[in-house]
């Protein structure tokens, strides 16, 4: 239908302008194949696939097809048909940095929380993971990254603490070693029986020096 005002042609909002005339659009997930003329109406064809088109249009040619690069961290959510774009959405593991109309359209891999942290937040679609270090008292070595474990007591365990825990490490504990408290003992005696044995040495060397000097 062609309204003339003037020199402006207005079109009705479901007729596009061609070559001084209106013609009818063609439908959703079509394109046009011929622009209508005096005697023959728009001729239309369907989109190819790989392309869509989401309006009724004028227009010769159907929108080229979103594709979800993996490379950009994003897998297809719905796929592409004649008469809708593709929905990227974010890889498992992945949170969305950019996103469109057509969902995301760029992801990155979560962070992944080092030894000495533990996860305070679980990564989403949208969100990336938060990481907490772990508190005094506290370790996770990387296998268990839900929360921090307390260190290993060894007193508790009636053992002896041979290294003490870090951020990232347990404590280590050890048996406790009666053979070298005996063998600690044993040198302390030793040490006493020579002590006493120089002390008594020194005091007969004292004691000869003092008779000798009486003798003269």
């Amino acid at each position: 239908m062609s309204v003339f005002r003037g020199h402006t042609l207005t079109c009705h909002p479901t007729e596009y302008q061609i070559g001084g005339q209106c013609c009818p659009m063609c439908p959703v997930g079509s394109r046009v194949r011929k622009h209508c003329t005096e005697s023959r109406s728009t001729s239309c064809l369907n989109c190819d696939e790989g392309t869509f088109m989401d309006r009724p249009t004028g227009l010769t040619e159907c929108f080229p097809c979103v594709r979800c690069d993996s490379g950009s961290g994003v897998k297809i959510k719905t796929a592409c048909t004649a008469t809708s774009n593709t929905v990227c959405e974010p890889l498992e593991g992945f949170y969305c940095l950019f996103s469109s109309e057509n969902g995301c359209v760029e992801a990155q891999k979560h962070r992944s929380c080092q030894p000495g942290q533990y996860i305070s937040q679980t990564g989403t679609a949208l969100k990336d993971t938060e990481c907490s270090d772990c508190r005094d008292g506290t370790f996770s070595d990387g296998t268990l990254l839900t929360s921090c474990q307390p260190h290993t007591q060894c007193q508790s365990l009636n053992l002896q603490l041979i290294k003490p825990g870090t951020a990232s490490t347990d404590a280590e504990c050890g048996e406790q070693s009666s053979g070298a408290v005996i063998g600690v003992v044993v040198v302390v005696i030793c040490l006493l029986i020579i002590l006493a044995i120089a002390l008594l040495f020194v005091l007969r060397l004292k004691k000869k020096k003092y008779t000798g000097m009486i003798g003269i």
